[in-house]
Order: structure tokens, then C-alpha cells, then sequence
């Protein structure tokens, strides 16, 4: 049975979370806490940002940016086409609520917290699957954490959670598994059904910790196909999201954390204590309005056809092999071929340099994750810059495989 109090640091638990000015007062003449009450020293604020009163701290708590959060999440669940629903606990629906969440600084910041929260330095281990996210590992070094590998199956970049599950009972020390969904760079999202087994079988087993799901691009693949809303079922699921990719918002650095309470509440308890800024929770709770929806969900359609192209025009260049990843995201992982027609790490890798630097045209070299040998991870742009990039691509093919 899990316990978070078993799996999360004693120095954690015993945390007693920063109480700063804004938990008390909120309105009146605020001479609490230190702030410049003449106003930003910028000229032209425009009205917009006069009103957000950028000289006083922000809001610790967010519960309104959370709220709207909560309900786009839950309103997904509850289509009927929904691949993953509002689990039923006791005979009761269990909706997302603003208690399951912590807001980071991107996903960055949540991806470290769990592992200061749960992984003691030098002792304890954290589990990835391979090819994945490169800042689990990042993370891992910076606090002293030991990195085990199971690799995603290579044929169809799914996790294997029998292979998880062995390598977790085997070794009690893991508290952590990052599971990446959809996969980056495979653009591939691990079955939510393959989810739920790994799930399912870790509460039936003696392993004790936390399945962390990251769902950075979740909102490119099927409406309501986000595992968020089981973390009210699965104790030990945390989900992480971002408002940085299908929400097009990288530069104001918003990412969610959904958990049950009791994880949520150490994670909040861990934060500092105003980081999420009034520009940031101010763009973010126009993003989660009804109508910005809307509008995601149609530059998300866009991206999606403009994908459909960019991968139907890559397969008619000469030198571009398959595209061994998903159509989950928005971006593809194509294989470049040498002249005898087998994926080549120095050829790709010319090709990425050759664009970047003679042609304008950025994408990433990804020829060293395990699985992807002789790949490039392209992004789906905008219509114009698809044709750039395909036009760009053939004459570079052309003279890096003469």
C-alpha cells in the first residue's frame, strides 16, 4: 500500500512551509512585506500592466489560475469519447480539484521537486526509460541520485511494465520513475492502458513510490486522453504538464504538477514562495479561459495537418528514411539515410549542421538516444516555414550524400 509518508524524506515531511505577508492580507494599505509602494520604476507600464500591480508579490496559492485548470482537465474526462475518465472512488466521481495541484516554473521545476522531495542524495535511485527527456538525468546529477534504465520497447517506443516492474521489486532503493507521455523525441504516447497495468501491479507489489507521467505534449494527441485526472485513483501517480507547447506559452514559464493532496501539499510546502509572477498567472489565466480553449484547440488541428504534410513531403525526399516515432506530438523523429539507404549518425548530423548554419534552418540531431540512430527531431511550423525547411532538406541531402 502506498504511503507517502514512508518514501518522502524526513526532513521533508517535518517542513513547515514558508508564511509569507500575502497569507494574511490581501487588501488595505500594505505595509507588510517590504514592498516598493510607489510602483515600478518603467515608463510607459501600459494599463494592463499598471493593474497588475507589479510592485506587490504575487499570489502563493493561484487557486484561481488552478480552478480553471481543474475544469478544462475535468470537462476532457467527461466527453464520452474520453479514452481516460473520471475515475469512481467509493461509489463516487473524484474530479480534479485545486488541492491536486503545484504550479512550477515550467515542468523543470516539479521534475527536481519530486526528487528533493522523495530521493535522498547518494542513497536512493530514480528509474527512466529510454530514449526520454534529457533534464531527468540533468536533475539526477545535480542531487546526487542514481540513474536505472529500462529501456521503452525500440519497436514501438511503449514502456514495458513487467520490465519496470521486476527491475522496481528487485531494487527498493527506486522511489522515482519518469515516464515520458508522449515520448520525447518519439513523439509516441504511451497507452494509457499500458499505464494503468504498470499501475495497477505496483500497488499489488512491495514497491513503494511515485510514477511520475509527463504529459508535456499531451494536448497533440486525442481530446481527453490525459492520464491527469487518475491521480485521485493512483496515489502514487503525479502528472506533469506545461502551458509552453500546444498552448503555445514557453516564454512565461508555467508548468502544473496534479497529485493527491498529500503530495501536492508537500510539494507546495517545498516551493518558494512567489513562483509564479502576476505576468505569468496573468497570460495563463487568459490561456485556461474558455475561448483561448477554443483557440488551442485550433492552432492545435493546424499543427496536426500541417504534421500530416511535413511527413507525407519528407518520405519524397532521397536520403529521408522512416519516421520511426509517433504522430502524437508536434514534432517527428525521420531517419536520414547514407548512399547504401541506412540510418547514418554522421550524415544526419552533417545535415542538422549544414541547415543550421548555411541554411537558416534549425532542428535537432538525435542520432545518440538509444533507438534513434541516424535521426533528426523536426518540429511542425508554420506553413511557410515547412516549405522552407522541406525545400532546404532536398539540396542539402543533395550535397552532404554525394
Amino acid at each position: 500500500m502506498f504511503d507517502i509518508t514512508k518514501i518522502a524524506r524526513p526532513n521533508i515531511l517535518k517542513l513547515e512551509p514558508y508564511r509569507c505577508a500575502r497569507d494574511d492580507y490581501k487588501v488595505g494599505i500594505l505595509l507588510d512585506a517590504n514592498e516598493n509602494t510607489h510602483g515600478p520604476s518603467v515608463p510607459d507600464l501600459t494599463d494592463n500592466e499598471t493593474a497588475l500591480e507589479l510592485n506587490r508579490y504575487p499570489d502563493p496559492h493561484q487557486e484561481q489560475l488552478k480552478q480553471q485548470i481543474c475544469d478544462f482537465r475535468n470537462s476532457e474526462a467527461s466527453l464520452s469519447s474520453a479514452s481516460v475518465k473520471i475515475p469512481t472512488v467509493a461509489g463516487q466521481k473524484v474530479p480534479l480539484n485545486v488541492s491536486n495541484l503545484c504550479l512550477g516554473v515550467g515542468s523543470d521545476e516539479s521534475i527536481d521537486a519530486l526528487i528533493r522531495c522523495i530521493v535522498a542524495p547518494g542513497k536512493e535511485k530514480m528509474l527512466i526509460c529510454p530514449p526520454t527527456y534529457g533534464m531527468y538525468s540533468i536533475c539526477a546529477v545535480v542531487n546526487d541520485v542514481e540513474i536505472v534504465k529500462v529501456p521503452l520497447d525500440l519497436e514501438t517506443f511503449q514502456i514495458q511494465p513487467d520490465l519496470i516492474l521486476d527491475q522496481l521489486e528487485k531494487d527498493l532503493s527506486i522511489k522515482l520513475v519518469y515516464i515520458t507521455s508522449p515520448g520525447n523525441p518519439t513523439a509516441v504516447q504511451i497507452k494509457p492502458v499500458l499505464l494503468e497495468e504498470l499501475l495497477n501491479k505496483v500497488q499489488q507489489s512491495t514497491w513503494n513510490g511515485l510514477i511520475v507521467v509527463d504529459e508535456a505534449y499531451v494536448d497533440f494527441c486525442e481530446v481527453g486522453s490525459s492520464v491527469s485526472v487518475l491521480v485521485n485513483k493512483f496515489p502514487n501517480l503525479v502528472v506533469l504538464q506545461t502551458l509552453s507547447k500546444a498552448f503555445g506559452l514557453a516564454g512565461i514559464r508555467l508548468g502544473i504538477c496534479f497529485s493527491t493532496p498529500e503530495v501536492s501539499r508537500l510539494l507546495n510546502s517545498m516551493k518558494y514562495p512567489y513562483n509564479i509572477s502576476n505576468l505569468t498567472s496573468s497570460v495563463a489565466l487568459r490561456a485556461t479561459s474558455k475561448d483561448a480553449l477554443v483557440k488551442m484547440r485550433q492552432r492545435v488541428d493546424l499543427i496536426k495537418e500541417q504534421r500530416q504534410i511535413v511527413v507525407d513531403e519528407l518520405a519524397k525526399l532521397p536520403g529521408v528514411g522512416r519516421n520511426i516515432g509517433g504522430l502524437d506530438s508536434n514534432f517527428v523523429l525521420m531517419e536520414i539515410l547514407n548512399k547504401e539507404g541506412e540510418p547514418d549518425n554522421e550524415i544526419a548530423n552533417k545535415v542538422y549542421l549544414t541547415l543550421a548554419e548555411q541554411r537558416n534552418v534549425v532542428v535537432r540531431f538525435r542520432g545518440k538516444e538509444l533507438g534513434c540512430k541516424g535521426c533528426l527531431r523536426i518540429t511542425i511550423g508554420t506553413k511557410e516555414e515547412n516549405e522552407t525547411l522541406i525545400t532546404q532538406l532536398k539540396e542539402v541531402l543533395q550535397e552532404v550524400r554525394k
